[in-house]
């Protein structure tokens, strides 16, 4: 289950696995990490009713991790759920790990140490023309990319300098194989006019649950931790170090995340006849899941 911020993925989910006999795999970039749980909306244990969720508070906020580094931990996760009887039950909404799984990642050249430094002391110097000059080699990756993703910046103009093709020709060419696993692929998405006062309204919601004490523990403990720079995450931090006001700080994110999830539905709509779009309610309803059931009796 793959998708936009806040069309109910983890809610359908958790509903799936208690209907298919499943436990549930992480696939999102912040939920991963501990200390992390309110503005990333990661699931309490009374939301979860009980089913095992995996590849959730695995790793330090110091800790980075990758989309192959993530695909080897979920395929091993898979695995065990599997060896179980149970059925594995991936959810999240970060499109490349979604990708690095269930297709594998694109072969590409490995990092040049000259040129990666080189890239980076020009991010850490200005970051925005550093996106700027991605959206002239490569409009489709910097469409996906955040302008403060300064990792995934400089390996994207990594990759067009050493190979002369844009990375998203890369991933592209790549993605015409077929996947790794036998899977249902579902994107969730909402309507923009339900989808947009549910995303203001689950801001609000955070930051009255004290989204911001946890930036700030968080800050105190380990700095700006790379975990920090994710969406809604990176205006709290402005708030808390550059004095930005609360009220602007939660217009800033909800325009963040707003911009995410138009870059969410991008990335998912890239993956093309493997995603069948649908929405929570739908995935749901007892014809669905019937009709899951049956495709699950039958192995796949």
């Amino acid at each position: 289950l793959g998708g936009v911020t806040a069309a109910g993925k983890t809610g359908a989910a958790i509903t799936l696995a208690e209907r298919l006999g499943g436990e549930l795999i992480g696939a999102d970039s912040v939920q991963i990490h501990r200390e992390l749980d309110v503005g990333s909306a990661k699931p309490t244990p009374e939301e979860l009713r009980g089913v095992p969720h995996h590849l959730i508070d695995l790793l330090p906020p110091t800790e980075t991790i990758d989309a192959a580094r993530y695909a080897a931990l979920a395929d091993e996760a898979i695995r065990d759920v599997a060896a179980r009887g149970r059925l594995p039950i991936v959810v999240g909404g970060t499109g490349l790990w979604l990708r690095a799984l269930t297709r594998g990642l694109a072969p590409l050249p490995k990092p040049d140490p000259a040129l990666r430094a080189r890239l980076e002391a020009e991010a850490a110097d200005d970051l925005p023309a550093l996106h700027a000059r991605l959206s002239e080699v490569d409009p489709e990756a910097a469409s996906r990319i955040h302008p403060n993703d300064a990792l995934r910046i400089v390996r994207a103009l990594e990759v067009f300098t050493q190979t002369g093709e844009p990375m998203s020709v890369h991933h592209a060419r790549h993605a015409r194989g077929g996947p790794r696993y036998e899977m249902r692929f579902y994107a969730l998405d909402l309507p923009r006019e339900v989808l947009y006062p549910k995303l203001k309204a689950r801001i609000r919601a955070m930051l009255d649950a004290g989204w911001v004490e946890e930036v700030r523990g968080v800050l105190a403990r380990h700095g700006r931790v790379p975990p920090l720079k994710s969406v809604g995450y990176a205006q709290v931090v402005d708030h808390l170090e550059q004095g930005v006001p609360i009220e602007e700080t939660e217009r800033l994110a909800y325009k963040a995340t707003r911009v995410y999830t138009r870059r969410q539905r991008t990335w998912f709509r890239g993956e093309g006849e493997a995603v069948t779009w649908t929405n929570a309610d739908a995935l749901v309803e007892a014809s669905a899941l019937s009709e899951l059931e049956g495709w699950v009796r039958r192995g796949g």
